[in-house]
């Protein structure tokens, strides 16, 4: 008579997991840091050991950094030159340091945001033993 055992799988709680993942920190310690360089995610977290590698955060980082930067000065922009009328090269200079630095601000923490959303829900590899 053969039985089958059902593995018992504990939920992750996603909001805990993004908080750290915005943090750039692991989603699952939420004490070691998950990326090795500026955007390189570590293959694995330095204090609990687990595994980081499975990730598949590709273009979706880039595609929030752009929609949220995009929004933010777009709004910005179209008050500060109804309001003040400043001179082009001095709107067009502050505007482009403004968004590169959010930018690079914004971008790792969404590829953290990303990798630990998909720690939580278990995809591609994340939930095996």
């Amino acid at each position: 008579m053969t039985q089958h055992v059902e593995a018992i799988i504990e939920e992750r709680d996603t909001k805990t997991a993004v908080l750290r993942g915005l943090r750039r920190k692991c989603p699952s310690c939420g004490e070691g840091h998950m990326f090795v360089g500026y955007l390189k995610v570590a293959d694995q977290c330095p204090v609990c050991r687990e595994e980081l590698s499975h990730h598949r955060a590709d273009d979706g980082p880039a595609y929030l950094t752009i929609l949220i930067v995009g929004h933010l000065m777009g709004i910005l922009m179209h008050v500060i030159f109804i309001n003040f009328r400043p001179e082009p090269l001095v709107m067009a200079t502050g505007f482009t340091v403004g968004c590169v630095a959010l930018s690079l601000y914004l971008l790792p923490r969404f590829k953290g945001f990303i990798v630990a959303m998909q720690w939580a829900k278990r995809m591609h590899g994340f939930g095996n033993a």
